[in-house]
């Protein structure tokens, strides 16, 4: 389904641009037909960036992105177009997507005139209806609503349905729950395993690790724009590897645990600034002679389907 290969993205800061941000750095994933797969790391590891990417939101600076099986990297024009029609992206902040002054609905009408100018108003009304059916929306209650009218949880299953009217097969979710209430969240994403159970494969874009686990099937951990480790959820979660995976495990509250207590005591002395793993200035297991401090270490396959980007484990 969709592929990227060693995807890099790098920004020029500094005076003149002189110096290199690598805010992604050779990802390498992939999310096949029917699949949801998340991509999980903290705020500013470029999940976002990675997302952005795939839906041609920002160029990519290296590498290349695959779309059943043809190299979708830097489209423009037609091409462009007839990609959105199967690939798209919601995101976080639900109300940010529309014009406050325009009924939420009017992202509809876009769609309409951009891609479906050949069919009548009946005919597209008929559409959107089932649609928003589709996604749990009583057409009744929110046609003809401006977007404060609306609820986010409300508002996200709107942008959703735009989506679904392109019967498109890949879907980008960026945070799409963070900023619903907790009885929307799940509707939320059983709505999206509905979906996936329809065929639609998803690239789940999120912070947390248990919303992962809830939702997909196989996980990708990112950190400073590099994949510390890939592989089944399950494995993943019954067996993290990665200090970082296992940090931000640890980092969930629980209730036989005081706040700040730490979950498990370093085993090694953390290194400073440097070249080497991206890590390593906040690893408890990272030392001097371990290649820690010379290079970043590449993902390396543990058991089937369980891969991590770490010096201390070796197949086998």
């Amino acid at each position: 389904m969709l592929k990227l290969d060693q995807v890099s993205k790098i920004y020029k800061i500094g005076a003149f641009g002189s110096k290199d941000l690598h805010a992604v750095s050779n990802v390498s994933l992939e999310v096949q037909d029917g699949q949801i797969v998340s991509l999980i790391g903290e705020s500013g590891s470029g999940k976002s960036t990675i997302g952005r990417m795939i839906l041609h939101l920002i160029s990519i600076s290296s590498g290349r992105i695959f779309y059943d099986g043809a190299d979708v990297s830097r489209l423009s024009g037609r091409a462009l177009k007839d990609y959105y029609r199967r690939v798209q992206g919601v995101f976080q902040d639900p109300f940010s997507s529309y014009n406050p002054i325009f009924k939420a609905d009017r992202v509809f009408k876009l769609i309409h005139d951009e891609y479906f100018p050949e069919l009548s108003g009946a005919e597209w009304g008929e559409k959107v209806e089932g649609t928003l059916r589709s996604v749990g929306l009583n057409p009744e209650h929110v046609l003809d609503k401006f977007p404060h009218q609306l609820s986010g949880g409300q508002l996200q299953r709107f942008l959703i349905a735009r989506a679904l009217l392109l019967d498109i097969r890949f879907l980008v979710a960026d945070e799409i729950i963070s900023m619903l209430d907790a009885s929307t969240r799940i509707d939320v994403l059983n709505l999206l395993a509905d979906l996936e159970s329809r065929g639609l494969s998803v690239l789940f874009i999120t912070h947390d690790l248990f919303l992962g686990y809830y939702i997909s099937e196989r996980a990708v951990i990112l950190y400073q724009g590099c994949v510390v480790e890939m592989g089944s959820t399950e494995k993943i979660y019954a067996n993290p590897l990665h200090p970082y995976t296992r940090m931000l495990m640890a980092s969930v509250p629980r209730l036989d645990r005081k706040w700040g207590e730490p979950a498990e005591a370093p085993n090694g002395k953390p290194l400073g600034p440097g070249a080497g793993c991206v890590y390593r200035e906040r690893c408890p297991i990272a030392y001097a002679g371990s290649g820690c401090d010379r290079e970043q270490p590449a993902l390396s396959e543990v058991e089937s389907d369980h891969s991590v980007a770490c010096f201390h484990y070796t197949k086998g």
